[in-house]
């Protein structure tokens, strides 16, 4: 019974995970980024780090796998290289909703399958604490990085995500 209880905690905790990351601009990436509002808070000490392949690119990820991880995201952050991003994990597939609550960067996410098939795009909107809701129900990772990466890239829904440890199942649920 608790263990039935503690994964249903953690599906609602990630059902209302809150994204956040950086700046893109018509300027080159490695361009200063502007903060579009003050910020206030606290962003979450950087979390542990992971390579991604995305089609033939290498990206850097931080990992964010527990609820609090995947809670917090990108909140309050006011820099994020261009091939940085951030994956958050979610135990089971399902449909996901993220929302910018305290981000004051632009980002896009890609909502992940659990076979690493992007199935969704979307850009978010600074501060925006409306809810972008996937369409789909078999997401099971979610990829912020800086808003038009993955156009700037020409990543679409279709291309494979993975590490250089595999999949991105054998990668984050070896144990299963």
């Amino acid at each position: 019974m608790y263990r039935a209880s503690w994964w249903l905690w953690v599906l609602v905790c990630a059902s209302l995970a809150q994204g956040c990351g950086a700046q893109p601009s018509a300027a080159p990436a490695t361009a200063p980024t502007t903060v579009p509002a003050k910020v206030e808070g606290k962003p979450q000490a950087r979390l542990p780090v992971i390579k991604l392949l995305i089609g033939s690119l290498e990206l850097t990820a931080e990992i964010a796998r527990t609820p609090r991880q995947i809670e917090t995201g990108m909140m309050w952050r006011t820099n994020m290289a261009e091939m940085e991003g951030m994956i958050f994990i979610f135990p089971d597939a399902g449909p996901r909703s993220f929302w910018m609550k305290n981000c004051p960067l632009p980002l896009s996410c890609a909502y992940i399958a659990a076979d690493g098939t992007i199935l969704e795009l979307h850009d978010m909107k600074p501060f925006d604490e409306s809810s972008i809701p996937s369409k789909s129900d078999r997401v099971q990772f979610v990829l912020e990085v800086n808003q038009g990466w993955f156009q700037r890239h020409g990543v679409r829904p279709g291309t494979l995500v993975s590490t250089d440890l595999g999949s991105l199942k054998e990668t984050f649920f070896q144990n299963r």
